[in-house]
């Protein structure tokens, strides 16, 4: 496999288009708009750059990577000679759906399909191609280029074959492969969101505020981030909508969200991608915090 496309331009899907391209694979990066295509390359280039800045690659290494990424605004036109697709378009179970019967009908009927879903069925993903045993799960961790993990989620009818394919594919990238079978929020989400939701309970409830739940994550359970501050980062609606896959599939009610999270995501408040979360990453706090090292 050498030719790989990637649907969605955005965190994980330019994160995914960079690793792949880093690694020497030819990448077709597809969105919807060039605006959005516009700002992946842009982040890409900017990632590039504090690697380069790092001494962790070189200016011709970055140039090489930037080479290998072509950018398309239609499907149609960016799978045609692809080996590999992996969709990172957003966590929306009706949104994947269409865009993997658009790929089983656009793409050659050896091209395996992938999806970076967080939490969503890959048996249901599969279950709209013609090609259920091509289907698999591939999710990787952000940021993409650094972190070392991604879940392998083989769908009921993934066949051995295509599995195994991308395990060894994962290892070329030098990432650690873990293969799981197909159940909502796989392993890292049924674990990590349950987390990060009694979080949100603990501060709905009263009992600490938001720096000091985080604080008590960070240096008793030598966690890097805390939950609320990793919440923010993924994206509260991420997290809601994972939450609310693993409720309905499960019925069980200790995947509900917390009010508290259903309402800042219904206010917009949807962490670092909108500015404010459970902290303020507005424009005039960064100034504040600047002015406040030289007083």
């Amino acid at each position: 496999m050498k030719n790989i496309a990637v649907i969605g331009a955005g965190t994980m899907g330019n994160g995914i288009a960079h690793t792949f391209a880093q690694f020497g694979y030819k990448v077709n990066l597809i969105d919807v708009s060039q605006e959005n295509l516009d700002k992946g390359i842009a982040t890409i280039t900017k990632n590039l750059d504090r690697m380069v800045k790092k001494e962790k690659i070189s200016e011709e290494d970055k140039s090489k990577t930037l080479d290998s990424i072509s950018t398309y605004t239609t499907i149609e036109e960016g799978v045609k000679t692809v080996d590999l697709v992996v969709e990172a378009a957003t966590e929306n179970e009706d949104l994947k759906l269409k865009i993997f019967k658009q790929l089983d009908e656009a793409c050659s009927e050896d091209t395996i399909l992938a999806s970076n879903t967080s939490s969503i069925s890959i048996t249901k993903i599969a279950s709209v191609t013609k090609r259920p045993e091509k289907v698999i799960g591939m999710h990787f961790m952000n940021p993409v280029p650094i972190m070392k993990l991604v879940e392998i989620i083989r769908g009921y009818t993934t066949s051995d074959e295509i599995t195994n394919k991308i395990m060894e594919l994962s290892k070329k990238l030098k990432k650690t492969p873990t293969e799981v079978n197909d159940y909502p929020g796989f392993v890292a989400n049924r674990i990590l969101m349950p987390m990060i939701n009694e979080a949100i309970e603990t501060l709905y409830n009263g009992v600490a505020g938001v720096e000091e739940i985080d604080t008590v994550m960070k240096l008793g359970m030598a966690h890097p981030m805390g939950p609320l501050q990793l919440a923010d980062f993924i994206g509260l609606d991420v997290c809601h909508s994972i939450l609310e896959v693993m409720y309905n599939g499960f019925k069980n009610p200790k995947y509900a969200p917390c009010p508290l999270l259903v309402n800042m995501v219904q206010a917009g408040k949807l962490g670092v991608k909108s500015g404010e979360g459970f902290y303020d990453y507005s424009e005039s706090r960064k100034a504040e915090k600047v002015s406040a090292q030289f007083q």
